[in-house]
């Protein structure tokens, strides 16, 4: 499994990049919101990787943020969502708008993506609503961790806990540890303070 490709942004078109790693020239998927936000061509990028296997392919998605990522894995979870609408969805909308939408079942938002119908936005609502358990809206939500916060909410999600849960204990223990804290102390800590 690639999690992640640290290299030199050779090329980009519409929906991928291609990344040189000492040498081999990785092809990405990727949304617009990635391609935009990676870089200009010729300098150096690093994106979070999902690598999709089936029977006749192996390809790799790249994203500009952990939490992109956890979006897209929780997107093609949902039946009838495979890897082109998610990245078409996360190319309409950021994760922040993505989490007001699944919050408030505003199914329209979704729906703004390429190749997304109504009835494919409803279910999309209606099965993640579960699934990022309740997000607050508005000014008392939590603000979304970066750099190792964001690394650590993504081992917590891979724990299994719910974004909400995960995000909670992820910047609680921020707060206590404070922004030079490790990956593996904050990961520690935010399984100590979600098992309370």
């Amino acid at each position: 499994m690639i999690a992640h490709l640290k290299g030199v942004l050779s090329a980009t078109d519409i929906d991928h990049a291609v990344i040189d790693v000492g040498g081999v020239g990785y092809l990405v998927g990727a949304s617009s919101r990635t391609l935009s936000a990676i870089g200009p061509v010729g300098e150096a990028c690093m994106v979070h990787t999902e690598m999709l296997v089936a029977e006749d392919f192996i390809r790799l998605v790249g994203f500009a943020t952990a939490a992109e990522r956890d979006w897209f894995r929780l997107l093609t979870g949902v039946q009838g969502v495979g890897a082109r609408v998610a990245l078409a969805i996360l190319s309409a909308l950021d994760a922040a708008d993505l989490s007001r939408a699944i919050a408030s079942q505003d199914k329209a938002m979704v729906a703004r993506a390429n190749g997304v119908g109504p009835k494919l936005a409803e279910r999309i609502v209606r099965e993640l609503k579960d699934k990022i358990g309740a997000v607050a809206i508005g000014g008392s939500s939590v603000a979304a961790p970066t750099g190792a916060g964001a690394d650590a909410v993504s081992a917590m999600l891979n724990l299994g806990f719910r974004p909400a849960e995960a995000n909670a204990a992820v910047a609680s223990a921020e707060e206590e540890l404070g922004a030079a804290a490790t990956l593996d102390a904050l990961v520690r800590l935010a399984l100590r303070k979600a098992a309370k």
